[in-house]
């Protein structure tokens, strides 16, 4: 089992590479590290620092002195915790303040941040390699972004030459900070839609729009009333054929630890037949996993119609 030395040492190790943007130092819940599976620390910038406990450590008090003798060290002027064990997810500001209008940065965006949500903070920082791919498949291409949440997706399309997105999701709340996102970059809002589509009960609707050249479908695992993978990714599976140009390219999600690649790949070739598999995205290095198929999946298709 690692001691909080140990811990401090993996911290000081990766902030040798930390810049303006954000970057996860300590990745507990990849199962790697014996005793902290849940412990997160992340550079959310070179001013805050922010950590995330998912269950009540026993040495709760060492490990978080030892993490505010890190961030005095390294110069950090905030440091927030957040307790995922406690009702609510409090987030607790032991030293500094937050500001007010908080974003990150990844590769020259700017999406916004709240760290004093109960849960969601705005942004999932291990889809950075989603989100780089779609930024190099989206020039001059239309662009269906399916869940889009806070819309990271359609904000690094236009970053990539989308000449339009189309964002759909059920939360009107999600689709505002959304809009956000294009302003704070200064993105044209010309040809970019915010849609708070039910997806599964609007597709006369999303069809209409299409058809697309890229699709995104990066759903929540489980949400309850809303989506469950298990029996309503095969809905929209079934429906591709119907909004896809001649040479989609599909970027499927799937973020359930029950769930492995065969499970979107088959389903696609049952279903979507003239969909191929190309590849599986690479993760990001500082959220490596004990087991790869129970961390995030991007899986990438491409449309080749005989």
């Amino acid at each position: 089992m690692l001691s909080v030395a140990d811990i401090q040492d993996i911290l000081e190790k990766n902030y040798q590479h930390a810049t303006s943007e954000f970057k996860r130092l300590f990745h507990g819940r990849g199962g790697l590290y014996e005793g902290y599976k849940h412990l997160t620390v992340d550079h959310i910038n070179p001013e805050i620092l922010n950590i995330a406990l998912y269950f009540q450590e026993k040495n709760e008090d060492e490990l978080l002195a030892m993490l505010s003798h890190f961030a005095t060290t390294q110069g950090y002027a905030t440091l927030i915790v957040q307790r995922r064990y406690q009702k609510g997810t409090p987030s607790e500001v032991l030293f500094g303040e937050i500001p007010e209008d908080l974003y990150i940065l990844e590769n020259g965006m700017k999406l916004k941040l709240n760290l004093l949500s109960n849960q969601n903070t705005y942004y999932f920082p291990d889809m950075k390699n989603g989100r780089t791919f779609v930024r190099e498949m989206a020039k001059e291409k239309h662009v269906l972004n399916l869940f889009s949440y806070t819309c990271a997706f359609s904000v690094a399309a236009k970053f990539g030459g989308a000449s339009s997105v189309v964002n759909i999701d059920m939360s009107k709340g999600a689709l505002k900070i959304g809009m956000a996102n294009h302003s704070l970059n200064k993105l044209e809002p010309k040809g970019v839609s915010f849609l708070p589509y039910n997806i599964l009960k609007s597709f006369s609707n999303i069809k209409r729009k299409g058809p697309y050249d890229l699709i995104i479908i990066d759903p929540p695992s489980f949400q309850r009333g809303s989506f469950e993978a298990t029996k309503d990714y095969e809905k929209i599976i079934k429906k591709l054929p119907q909004i896809a140009s001649q040479n989609c390219i599909l970027l499927a999600c799937l973020n359930s630890p029950d769930l492995e690649s065969f499970f979107l790949i088959e389903m696609i070739e049952k279903w979507a037949p003239s969909f191929v598999y190309e590849k599986r995205l690479e993760n990001l290095p500082e959220f490596a996993s004990e087991n790869e198929e129970k961390s995030l999946k991007n899986l990438v298709f491409k449309r080749v119609l005989d």
